[in-house]
């Protein structure tokens, strides 16, 4: 499986984007693009962890805690 995740949400066409970033590295790898209807938990998991970085009150613990759960909820969907 991958390293490092990353996740995005594209809003406009409603869809989670997947990507890749090996540790020390500046270069993001694209792996996929995936659907609100493919998987709805995902992607709402990620638009919370999205919504935690512009908090004004922004808490790294919380963040790390939310991105293990879109890492889970993507390890999960990919089984």
């Amino acid at each position: 499986m991958y390293n490092d995740l990353l996740f995005a949400v594209d809003t406009n066409t409603k869809e989670v984007i997947v990507s890749e970033s090996p540790k020390g590295a500046n270069k993001v790898n694209f792996i996929e693009r995936i659907n609100y209807n493919d998987n709805e938990i995902l992607y709402n998991a990620v638009v919370t962890l999205t919504s935690i970085t512009k908090a004004s009150n922004f808490d790294a613990s919380v963040f790390k805690s939310m991105d293990k759960v879109c890492q889970m909820l993507y390890g999960k969907y990919k089984k």
